[in-house]
């Protein structure tokens, strides 16, 4: 296959910035660009500043909110527990445990995810965290792991056991990229087949029975792999979003 960033495809930017008192991560895909700034006063979360740049559906914009509800006042160690995602904004929540896990780090985190599209029954994708690759994945069907090996014919939604037993790093870096694999698979429906909340699970916020029936698609999409002169995140200065 060839080098994945020549291929068109998913694209999903990461960045995690550290202050003295806070920590900031944000996010942006083809769908979604948005970011969760908790302050803290190095034992609790002593506030919470979640920014949606960009969200599908009519209804996120109701999602930060309680997102500041179910985490302002959590210590810090007990962030990843807190549970509640369904109830959330998952992409929101994903950027809270994210900030939370790296508020003791002195310097910025970027990870950056590939997901290629469909090829003759096939696709990749890659993870690179600070420029480095941590992980390389190949899928048949967009679902069943060829590569890696450990792996091998597992089903991509099913991978929690393995992503378990890998070292914290890794393991940070697979669940995002088991996420963003997942997510890119919106790339390959027509957007008409997934514009109807009430068909979807109440996996997040807008998709709670409540909020589905009001949901509307909304949102610019952007296909990053096809835009030469721009790049996730780009407008993100590490705290808040800038015009470009």
């Amino acid at each position: 296959m060839a080098e994945l960033d020549d291929l068109p495809g998913y694209r999903r930017r990461f960045l995690v910035t550290p202050a003295a008192d806070r920590v900031t991560a944000a996010l942006e895909d083809d769908y979604h660009c948005m970011a969760v700034t908790l302050v803290h006063d190095g034992q609790s979360v002593t506030a919470v500043e979640p920014v949606m740049e960009r969200a599908p559906w009519t209804t996120c914009p109701g999602a930060p909110l309680k997102l500041v509800d179910t985490f302002t006042g959590v210590a810090l160690a007990d962030v990843a527990a807190r549970g509640e995602k369904q109830a959330n904004c998952t992409h929101l929540h994903d950027l809270t445990l994210l900030a939370a896990a790296h508020w003791q780090d002195t310097e910025p985190t970027r990870y950056d995810i590939v997901v290629s599209d469909h090829e003759n029954g096939r696709n990749a994708a890659e993870i690179h965290r600070n420029g480095t690759l941590v992980h390389h994945w190949e899928m048949a069907g967009g679902f069943e792991m060829i590569v890696p090996e450990a792996v091998a014919g597992q089903n991509l939604m099913k991978l929690r056991g393995w992503i378990e037993t890998l070292e914290p790093l890794e393991k940070e870096a697979a669940k995002l990229l088991q996420w963003g694999s997942i997510v890119a698979h919106g790339r390959a429906r027509p957007l008409d087949q997934q514009s109807d909340a009430s068909k979807m699970p109440p996996s997040c916020y807008t998709f709670q029975p409540e909020m589905a029936a009001n949901a509307k698609r909304v949102g610019l999409i952007i296909d990053f792999s096809l835009d030469e002169e721009r790049e996730p995140l780009e407008q993100f200065d590490g705290r808040q979003f800038v015009p470009i």
